[in-house]
């Protein structure tokens, strides 16, 4: 199937094209509870961990950004953590399997090496065949959020990185692949050269959750961000395809806005229209299950399109 990529399109151009098309539906808020007062968000999409499905979520109190990620299971509709996983010091989780072992990877915030009082970050990688075995192998560079691996269908591991600074702006997308996971580094990560003609200089974007197709083409789950004349935030869930021998790439398209689900909580009044992408499960009737935090205080759940089915095989 062949790619179609054009120009660069902002936010509002998105948002523009999302709304003539036909919405989606069925929203529902991911009820969690044994964690206190504290929030869970930026959950990612359900996972098997020993013949049990269960979600990762960042917790945290309303009023800090120190975070840890929980792991929780379904009980009689409410989400509660299940007893005896560890815990991670993490933000924004998220999972993959490569070679058969669960990766789970998040956010680790640290001491700013040279500005007083603020906090650097980078994604780290944990790995193991349960959660309960989960090692930490690989600590990607400082300053990068949104680091994402997959295993290609030929055993190849796929990266998409978000640089910031000098080479990404505000966070811009870059692609490599190498040869296996050993062979994951630092070099490797900081060479990935930026997708074309995705974000403007005044926005940024990041990939979320990485789906290998039957066809050799990558779906990714990502988002969309910018802020407005206020200073407020939006960020917008979005997906695009890419063929990883290539590099080529579709445009971005909006799979949902803040809208689409139910009315809930803010974290602060300038973070109200944030739909942070969690995790997509397709499902054989051709519509896929949107997990996302919302408005850094919620976890969400929306039914929509499967937009990767018309890129399988």
């Amino acid at each position: 199937m062949k790619l179609i990529k054009s120009d660069i399109k902002t936010c509002s151009e998105l948002r523009a094209e999302y709304e003539k098309k036909d919405k989606p539906g069925l929203p529902e808020k991911i009820l969690i509870e044994g964690v206190g007062c504290r929030d869970v968000y930026n959950i990612t999409a359900p996972f098997d961990d020993d013949g049990q499905l269960i979600i990762a979520g960042r917790v945290e109190a309303r009023e800090s950004e120190q975070s840890e990620v929980r792991f929780f299971i379904e009980s009689e509709n409410v989400w509660v953590p299940r007893e005896g996983t560890p815990v991670f010091q993490l933000q924004d989780p998220f999972v993959t399997r490569i070679s058969g072992e669960i990766i789970l990877g998040g956010v680790e915030t640290f001491p700013h090496p040279t500005i007083e009082s603020a906090l650097g970050w980078r994604t780290v990688f944990y790995k193991g065949s349960t959660i309960h075995t989960l090692e930490d192998f690989f600590k990607g560079p400082d300053g990068m959020k949104d680091l994402r691996i997959a295993e290609l269908l030929d055993g190849s591991i796929a990266i998409f990185t978000r640089p910031q600074g000098e080479k990404g702006g505000r966070g811009k997308i870059g692609f490599t692949v190498v040869p296996s996971l050993n062979d994951l580094t630092l070099e490797a990560i900081e060479n990935a050269p930026l997708l074309e003609n995705q974000f403007t200089d005044e926005e940024w974007g990041g990939a979320n959750e990485i789906h290998v197709l039957s066809s050799g083409l990558v779906g990714v789950l990502g988002h969309i961000a910018c802020f407005d004349k206020l200073g407020d935030r939006h960020y917008y869930p979005m997906f695009f395809v890419m063929d990883p021998k290539t590099g080529e790439h579709s445009d971005i398209e909006l799979i949902a806005v803040r809208n689409d689900f139910l009315p809930g909580a803010s974290k602060r009044p300038d973070l109200v229209d944030v739909v942070f992408s969690g995790g997509l499960v397709r499902k054989e009737d051709g519509t896929a299950d949107l997990y996302a935090g919302i408005s850094d205080a919620e976890a969400h759940k929306l039914t929509i399109q499967d937009p990767f089915l018309p890129y399988e095989r």
